[in-house]
């Protein structure tokens, strides 16, 4: 006996019509998806033309020369940095990018300076004075008082614990990490830094470099030093202004 074939199932037109559309909606959809992600890779791919290259190798190459030649000055003058008020100095990146030479961002680096407005606490000895006149014309430093330093620290400090970024909220969590330098709490590390003591290596060790804000007007761009009225070099007493600014 053949089989009774099942009457065909009848759909109401306004469903056929919707699937239709929706089938459309999709496939138009899929080819917006497409065209955005080639504009996308197209947009982030920017091709430099030769000059490009040639200007970016000359003004690294011109970078070197430079960075040598402060360094030389100070080496021949044996020009001693004075420090009238500490040894305490703090380090402010302002500049620096393309036209920076592999060499001088790897002295950059050596300080922790790796992001533009970071900033940092170095004690002021020969080696890090030398440092420091190499790399003029992308920082600026000076004499921080014991004000700048307790609202760094407070409101700008983070501490290494465990590979991750801490906020200084934590006595406990800083006396398990510095109590064997008799380091307990966060009032100890602002002492410490602020008055140059013997475990200062450890604890700027213990804390990330300091992101700062970008001031408004207080930075203008100017490579020429400070003294001469630009933006990089010595500040000295002057840097509290700027981070307060920059705080």
């Amino acid at each position: 006996m053949a089989e009774e074939k099942k009457p065909l199932e009848y759909i109401n037109e306004v469903i056929l019509k919707k699937r239709r559309t929706n089938e459309d909606w999709a496939i138009r959809r899929k080819q917006q998806l497409e065209e955005r992600a080639k504009r996308s890779k197209h947009d982030n791919f920017v091709i430099k033309k030769p000059e490009q290259f040639v200007r970016e190798f000359r003004d690294k190459e011109i970078d070197l020369v430079q960075m040598k030649k402060r360094g030389s000055r100070v080496s021949q003058r044996k020009r001693a940095f004075e420090i009238p008020e500490s040894k305490l100095l703090f380090v402010i990146r302002i500049q620096g990018k393309n036209d920076m030479h592999p060499k001088t961002r790897q002295l950059m680096y050596s300080l922790g300076l790796r992001q533009i407005f970071s900033g940092v606490f170095v004690k002021a000895n020969e080696r890090i004075i030398k440092i420091l006149h190499k790399l003029e014309p992308y920082i600026t430093y000076g004499y921080p008082n014991f004000k700048s330093v307790n609202e760094l620290i407070y409101k700008k400090g983070l501490a290494k614990i465990k590979k991750e970024r801490v906020p200084l909220t934590d006595n406990n969590a800083i006396e398990q990490a510095m109590g064997q330098y008799g380091i307990i709490c966060i009032e100890d590390i602002v002492n410490e830094i602020a008055n140059v003591g013997k475990h200062f290596k450890e604890v700027i060790s213990f804390l990330y470099p300091f992101k700062l804000n970008k001031p408004e007007k207080a930075l203008q761009g100017k490579k020429k030093r400070y003294s001469d009225g630009g933006d990089t070099g010595n500040r000295g007493a002057e840097i509290n202004e700027l981070i307060s600014k920059m705080n």
